[in-house]
């Protein structure tokens, strides 16, 4: 299966306008936003479970990344509410569920193979600093390394963001509106540049919180391949 699977174009999904897909799993939806592969897949999707609902016990061989949206996730390792970011690294595993139901972004096989740290941060509790790098926009870092940089930006009313992308990025609306180029970004609405582009974004007169990740698309073929491989 392959899905918004051409990675030198940029893309848009307003993903509150798409249907759910059912998963394997009863009660686990899925509403995909980019994919190359079958049940196992380099995926982007946003995942809802039904209350009482869980996936079987698994291994992430490629690694998993997620933030939680709405509701509490959980699994044997512990709960994690809304603002919750999760990076369970290749070769980790667990049994994810839901026991009151909750939506959650997530990320699958998009890790560098020898990458074993775990990530496990509530960023709600987290304030946010004014950084010269995002037009010195309020900034919330909440991964980086060598080959990607992950952060949560929280814009003012009309603030803007003019960022260069070597390596592309991706950003999802968590909260308010936001105009990149001729698109309005809303709630949920996931956005995926290209290589060597350029974001430019202006917040709504509400302001608008936004997940952001730049880097990774410099060894998307890579990853592709090691998920053939797998």
């Amino acid at each position: 299966m392959k899905i918004a699977a051409d990675f030198n174009k940029r893309v848009v999904v307003h993903s509150e306008s798409l249907e759910w897909l059912a998963s394997p799993m009863a009660g686990v939806d899925r509403r995909p936003l980019d994919r190359v592969g079958g049940e196992v897949a380099r995926a982007t999707s946003i995942v809802r479970y039904a209350p009482g609902s869980e996936f079987s016990p698994h291994i992430h061989h490629g690694g998993e990344e997620f933030l939680v949206l709405e509701g509490v996730f959980q699994d044997e390792h512990g709960d994690y509410p809304v603002g919750s970011y999760i990076r369970n690294p290749p070769q980790s595993q667990h049994k994810p569920g839901s026991a009151n139901g909750c939506v959650i972004f997530v990320k699958l096989w998009q890790f560098q193979p020898a990458d074993r740290q775990h990530v496990c941060m509530q960023t709600q509790h987290l304030q946010g600093l004014r950084n010269p790098a995002f037009n010195n926009l309020t900034v919330i870092p909440l991964y980086k390394d060598s080959f990607e940089e992950v952060s949560i930006i929280e814009f003012a009313a009309n603030e803007s963001l003019s960022l260069q992308v070597a390596g592309g990025a991706e950003l999802l609306v968590l909260d308010g509106t936001l105009q990149e180029h001729n698109d309005t970004l809303e709630k949920h609405s996931w956005l995926r540049v290209p290589v060597n582009s350029e974001i430019n974004a202006t917040a709504g007169s509400d302001g608008a919180t936004v997940w952001i990740k730049t880097g990774y698309l410099s060894d998307v073929e890579q990853q592709i391949a090691r998920l053939k491989n797998a």
